[in-house]
Order: C-alpha cells, then sequence, then structure tokens
C-alpha cells in the first residue's frame, strides 16, 4: 500500500499557527488535522483543563492512538497537521520511527506578543504552555535523531510577506506553490468547532493581516499592563525568550 507524506508544522500558542494552517487548509491537495495531540495532553494525561476546549467524542486520547491514526490517514493521501511541541514531549522523541515518518517544520512568534496574548483568553496559563522551551527541545531532538535541521518560519516574516515565507517552507517541505491558498473563501474549518473561542479572529479572515504601524509598541504596553497584575509573565518571557531567539536564528528567509 501506497504511503504519502505526513508534514507537521510545530507551533506555540498564540504563534499565528492557526492562519499558517488554514493556508495549508486552503491548498486543497492535503487531509488537514488541527492539533490532535491535545486530547493527549489535556484528555488522556490531563495536564490540566484547558478554557474554550469542547472535547470531541470518538476522537483518539492517547499519543499512540493519535500517532496511529495520522498513519492510518495518509495511506490515503498526504497528511499536514499543526501541533504544539509540549503536547508531545517527551513520547515522540522516544519514537523514532514515527519521528523520522513526519516531515517537520517550526513556527516562532515574539513572546511579549504571544504570552499576552495566551494569558489574555487564559489567566491560568501555565509556563509549560507557553510552549518555546518545549520547541527548543523538539527542534534539537529532531536535529539529533535526523541529522537534518527542520525549517523554521516566524510569525513577523509572514505577516510582512505571506507569499514568501510560505513559499520558502513549501520549497523546504518539497511542495508546489499554491498562489490561491492565500485568499480564504471557504468555509471555517468544522474541526475549529471544539476549540473556536481560541480562534475569533482568524475564523472570520480572510487572509494574513499585515503588521500594522505602531503595533510592536501596543504589543509591549499590552505586555506590561497584564503583567502588572500579573507578574509571573516577566518570570514566563526570562525563561523562553532565549529560546526564541535561538528558534529565530535558524529561520528561513523569503
Amino acid at each position: 500500500m501506497a504511503t504519502h507524506p505526513i508534514i507537521v508544522l510545530w507551533s506555540h500558542p498564540r504563534s499565528m499557527s492557526t492562519a499558517t494552517e488554514r493556508i495549508m487548509r486552503e491548498r486543497g491537495d492535503m487531509d488537514c488535522a488541527h492539533e490532535p495531540f491535545m486530547y493527549d495532553y489535556y484528555v488522556h494525561r490531563k495536564r490540566r483543563v484547558m478554557p474554550h476546549f469542547d472535547v470531541q467524542e470518538g476522537h483518539p486520547t492517547r499519543y499512540e492512538d493519535i500517532r496511529d491514526m495520522l498513519l492510518s490517514r495518509a495511506d490515503a493521501r498526504s497528511v499536514f497537521f499543526k501541533d504544539m511541541a509540549y503536547y508531545v514531549l517527551p513520547h515522540i522523541l522516544e519514537d523514532t520511527a514515527f519521528l523520522n515518518r513526519l516531515t517537520h517544520g517550526f513556527l516562532v512568534r515574539d513572546p511579549v506578543a504571544s504570552i499576552a496574548s495566551y494569558h489574555r483568553l487564559d489567566p491560568e496559563v501555565t509556563d509549560e504552555e507557553i510552549g518555546l522551551e518545549a520547541q527548543r527541545q523538539l527542534y534539537d531532538g529532531i536535529k539529533a535523531a535526523t541529522g537534518q535541521a527542520a525549517p523554521v518560519i516566524s510569525a513577523e516574516d509572514m505577516r510582512d510577506d505571506p507569499r514568501g515565507v510560505m513559499g520558502a517552507l513549501w520549497r523546504a517541505w518539497g511542495l508546489a506553490p499554491a498562489d490561491h491558498a492565500f485568499d480564504w473563501q471557504g468555509d471555517v474549518p468544522r474541526d475549529w468547532g471544539q476549540v473556536e473561542g481560541w480562534h475569533g479572529d482568524v475564523s472570520h479572515a480572510t487572509g494574513i493581516r499585515p503588521i500594522e504601524e505602531g503595533e510592536r509598541q501596543r504589543q509591549i504596553d499590552r505586555f506590561e499592563a497584564q503583567a502588572a497584575t500579573a507578574p509571573q509573565l516577566h518570570g514566563y518571557l526570562d525563561h523562553h525568550l532565549p529560546h526564541y531567539r535561538e528558534l529565530k536564528s535558524k529561520k528561513l528567509t523569503a
């Protein structure tokens, strides 16, 4: 039986990963899954209760069962999914057959912006859920296991030049160009409904929104305003900033 590629974009929360996933869905040539491994982290392992998460009956919850679901779907056609690195650690680094079966990529966003965005939606967010340390661990683990460095893109570059950045990522993944994927005309993907509270803006968007003048300063001001009443956010930022900077130093250029 023929097997098809399984491509994964490893992200951290509030990194513009859902908008990037939407581009991949609009290509129309892949079977797409939305954060399937969150079921292992939040439902099976019960690391904590995730707000705005409507658990879907029948979705596999164990790491091994989610992995096998993705492998099975790849028997029929190419598969794409995006997920958080902390959902799959440490399991995936011990599962070298699956690790090598995947085609990997990484997406990072300035944690000043992503932490404030996450905290606004979930004031109980944990340090682990900020996600950049796990991304760095997974990036290094993939390189050690496969001998190859996975491509990295940044959310800020995506905002500036989505076609150029995604074009570079597609070339790294061996995918054909798909100019039609940047104008979103179709319905919101059905499986986004399980986490609808997290996707308000992108659910109604028709494409990637460019960075506005003064936006960076507004992100800093928003972070500082939230940290004034939630001082742990400064600790989160200090913890994850070196991992962000290291990953960003590897990024593709358009």
